[in-house]
């Protein structure tokens, strides 16, 4: 009996109190630390100073950007006038409108690729290590159950997804463009088919992630409460606007965010929104660059370019609007999985 007293009291002088406010997330990569606001407490201006400076480091990425739509604009403007030469063919004006066009992009476009992919792969990596923090510290005050089963929920979708745009959705991309160059070269139907049917498979596959994932948040009950119904109404027509393919989706999920972001006073869990938020938004705003100036560039062009060259210029701003899909989708299911633990820890 003497010894097992001995043991208890030995035991409860080891023992270390924990808190959730004791627990600390894991620090940003080097090249985001830049956009972690000094002040924290306010989410508000905490995420306008991460904007702020993202908007800032992209004027470079802006000039790029500005730089190829310009080239785009020379070569359908010099195809138009090689269309006025007589005795040539319109199949000779849609190969050399093809090749110059897809000449201008594809260099832009598969850095945008592999910059999508990268930041995919970013915010997965960091997001697990913070979900474990975000775990302990929901389970330390009292919701071991629902902190097990939001921590599985999003480690699963998170993988998922993650495997889904490195093995399946970024080789998709580079096949649709390809599709896309040879469609508009030779004008087969049959190359266009391929391509649109593609394009479906990529939008389905990100739909389908998300509405499985949004229905797993409802089901297990972690996405509730209440607030301002203008602002969320204007979240939700934001996030359908700026995000393409998945944007609709995603505004429905944006409650979450809403609510939980006036709440948060989780130390932990105010840095780990921060830190997704900075190392998702500067390549967002790079890709989306391209996507918006793309779009303007071919309304532009529609006055000069054929229909091939004008789906060709379509199919690559389509191709960026994908991958604002991918990089979106990986960041807000984290800050929803994030503002979930936040109500529970309090």
């Amino acid at each position: 009996m003497r010894r097992f007293f001995i043991v208890v009291i030995l035991m409860s002088v080891l023992i270390v109190p924990v808190h959730a406010q004791e627990l600390h997330a894991p620090t940003v990569p080097k090249r985001v630390e830049k956009f972690m606001p000094d002040d924290q407490e306010n989410f508000a201006q905490g995420f306008w100073k991460v904007l702020r400076e993202a908007l800032l480091s992209i004027r470079p990425d802006l000039k790029e950007a500005a730089s190829v739509c310009l080239s785009i604009a020379v070569v359908v403007m010099s195809i138009s006038l090689l269309r006025t030469f007589p005795g040539t063919s319109e199949r000779t004006v849609n190969l050399a409108g093809s090749i110059g066009i897809s000449l201008a992009l594809l260099r832009s476009a598969n850095s945008l690729v592999n910059l999508a992919a990268s930041t995919v792969a970013e915010i997965s990596e960091y997001g697990k290590l913070l979900l474990p923090v975000m775990t302990a510290a929901m389970a330390g005050q009292g919701g071991v159950s629902s902190s097990a089963a939001l921590y599985a929920g999003t480690a699963l979708f998170d993988a998922l997804l993650t495997s889904v745009v490195k093995n399946f959705l970024t080789p998709m991309v580079y096949l649709f463009l390809i599709l896309a160059v040879a469609s508009s070269a030779i004008g087969e139907e049959m190359l266009k088919k391929i391509r649109d049917f593609m394009k479906w498979a990529m939008t389905w596959t990100l739909k389908t992630i998300l509405y499985i994932y949004t229905g797993y948040i409802s089901i297990t009950g972690v996405v509730s409460g209440t607030t301002d119904a203008a602002a969320l109404k204007a979240a939700k027509v934001t996030i359908s606007s700026v995000v393409p393919v998945v944007g609709g989706i995603l505004s429905d999920a944006s409650e979450a965010i809403l609510v939980g972001a006036g709440a948060v006073k989780n130390t932990a869990g105010i840095y780990g929104m921060f830190a997704i938020i900075a190392i998702w938004i500067e390549p967002f705003l790079q890709i989306g660059a391209h996507y918006l100036l793309l779009k303007a560039t071919g309304a532009a062009c529609a006055i000069f370019a054929n229909k091939e060259n004008m789906e060709l210029i379509q199919d690559f701003s389509s191709a960026m609007g994908l991958l604002l899909a991918m990089t979106g989708t990986i960041c807000l299911m984290l800050l929803i999985s994030l503002v979930c633990y936040l109500r529970g820890v309090g």
